[in-house]
């Protein structure tokens, strides 16, 4: 008994270490394991709840596996040192600038987009967020969730998916340089592009079962994706589909905390 647990707890260590021999090991979240998508605010999760993802502002949940959420490709509001305010007051020509002059904004979000158009302004905008991917390590996160992967989508056409690729690809080395694990955040597009060239470690999906999008994450990342749905349909089709193997949760839109009137947050029920 004693020689198994040995060699388990070996197996684990493998499972949970980098395979790339100059960087340190990382952990991934446990695949299928009950997942709370925090970034409406932070608040106390279920006891089933093995993983957290907070914005990263925010402290840690000590007994779970946390994930550090931060604004890769846009503003980030209500940040102070991320916010549309702060880009244009520090690095204004980061920003990407429609015809007229103005900064191009995510009409859902209104966030302004970065602008990753060429070599020089990946590197800066990357000097910039290492603070934050540094900042994420020492508030002892594992893992952290880089957003809008897909805001070349809005960007006027300044750049496309592959300057995104290539400053992905920067930002994940440096971010498994501090041992963390990242997460592609949607970007069903890069198919398995996003393992196999960019590095990602696993997937976070929002919609997936709306768009009908679910199968290139699996295809990608086997069951080291988490599915955030947010229709009722969407989600019960995905328990379905999926539940007992990758985690489902259903949440409101906007991700309100625990003891909003708007907060909604439920898991797959059992399969028997």
């Amino acid at each position: 008994m004693r020689t198994t647990a040995v060699v388990a707890a070996l197996l684990l260590l493998v499972a949970s270490c980098s395979s790339e021999p100059d960087l340190p090991p990382r952990e991934l979240p446990p695949a299928g394991g009950q997942l709370d998508y925090q970034l409406g605010g932070a608040y106390q999760p279920d006891v089933p709840v093995k993983i957290v993802v907070r914005d990263r502002s925010k402290t840690i949940d000590g007994r779970r596996y946390n994930i550090c959420y931060l604004n890769a490709l846009q503003t980030q509001p209500g940040s102070m040192d991320g916010g549309l305010d702060w880009w244009r007051k520090n690095h204004a020509d980061l920003l990407v600038k429609k015809a007229d002059g103005e900064v191009a904004i995510d009409p859902e979000w209104a966030e302004g987009i970065l602008d990753i158009s060429t070599g020089d302004k990946r590197n800066r905008i990357l000097e910039i967020q290492k603070k934050w991917i540094k900042d994420c390590k020492t508030s002892f996160y594992k893992g952290v969730e880089p957003d809008n992967l897909d805001s070349y989508t809005r960007a006027e056409g300044a750049f496309d998916l592959g300057a995104t690729k290539e400053f992905m690809k920067a930002f994940v080395r440096y971010a498994h340089e501090q041992g963390l694990a990242v997460a592609q955040k949607n970007t069903a597009e890069l198919g398995d592009a996003g393992k196999k060239e960019i590095g990602f470690d696993f997937a976070i999906a929002e919609d997936c079962q709306a768009n009908n999008e679910c199968n290139a994450y699996a295809d990608a990342f086997g069951n080291d994706f988490f599915q955030i749905e947010y229709t009722e349909e969407g989600f019960r089709k995905s328990c379905t589909d999926r539940g007992g193997r990758v985690s489902v949760i259903r949440r409101d839109r906007n991700l309100v905390p625990y003891g909003h009137e708007d907060y909604v947050y439920e898991v797959c029920p059992p399969t028997v």
